[in-house]
């Protein structure tokens, strides 16, 4: 059974059931990752792969009927936590436990560019600290919606079937549709930069940055790009007080040439994020 098939509403094979209770090494590992995903939401196949584990592996129900066994008299006489504040399950889906600290941080930082701005500050001469940060800003919180420092449930949720690149598209929807209509307001409110002027690079650098991701982990992509960009680019703009060139309106074909690369480079390389 291919990937697709274990994807969409079909059930999975006898076969494959089988191989899978057995603990079979030799099924290929996109049809592995797809099969669990089906069980997930599949009950039939999961009562299936049920009774296949209890007659063609005898010795895996009899570890679980032990495990069990011994779990139950402890479960039933540990101390109930205290129920948490309601969240809905897709916030647990698109966001992780900490991410609202850093969305609220990268928030506060473009208010002191707003502050900077609005004082008339002249440190920056004519490039307004806005235009400096608004192209790799969400790149900050895009390291943070999958940093393996910052999520104490990390490792767990990677492992999990349905991690990779669908639940990294999620986090980094949910990144931009808080940062991307920050820096909207704050252009508007100060005539600072156009929105042509810092969207297209930042979309560009978040494509980008999951592109290069697949190779070195998105954390240290991000944080490169926004190395890279500071040193070659803002810091001289910020000495010589100028806007920097590839900001200029005549280089959007280089940020939209730039995002579809990055786009492409995400698809053909969709198959690694599992691997993260």
């Amino acid at each position: 059974m291919s990937a697709e098939q274990a994807s969409h509403e079909s059930h999975a094979s006898t076969r494959l059931i089988d191989a899978y209770a057995r603990g079979d090494t030799e099924i290929a590992a996109d049809t592995l990752w797809a099969l669990e995903a089906h069980l997930e939401a599949c009950a039939p196949c999961r009562g299936r792969l049920a009774a296949s584990v209890a007659t063609g592996a005898p010795g895996v129900a009899a570890l679980v009927d032990t495990v069990r066994a011994s779990l139950e008299p402890r479960l039933d006489a540990a101390v109930p936590m205290p129920s948490r504040r309601y969240r809905p399950r897709w916030v647990s889906a698109w966001v992780t436990p900490v991410m609202a600290p850093w969305l609220a941080m990268i928030v506060a930082v473009v208010a002191v560019a707003l502050l900077l701005d609005a004082v008339g500050s002249t440190a920056f001469g004519a490039a307004s600290p806005e235009l400096l940060i608004a192209p790799v800003l969400p790149l900050c919180a895009v390291a943070a919606s999958w940093s393996r420092g910052l999520d104490p449930a990390h490792e767990l949720t990677a492992s999990t079937a349905r991690a990779g690149l669908p639940l990294l598209l999620r986090r980094t929807t949910s990144v931009l549709a808080v940062v991307l209509p920050v820096l909207l307001v704050q252009g508007w409110l100060t005539g600072a930069m156009t929105v042509a002027q810092w969207l297209l690079p930042s979309l560009a650098f978040t494509a980008t940055a999951l592109a290069l991701g697949s190779f070195v982990g998105v954390t240290r992509a991000a944080a490169g790009l926004v190395v890279a960009w500071g040193v070659v680019l803002a810091a001289p703009a910020w000495d010589a007080g100028r806007v920097p060139v590839l900001l200029r309106p005549d280089q959007l074909p280089v940020w939209g040439a730039l995002l579809v690369l990055g786009i492409g480079a995400v698809i053909a390389r969709r198959r690694a994020y599992s691997s993260l």
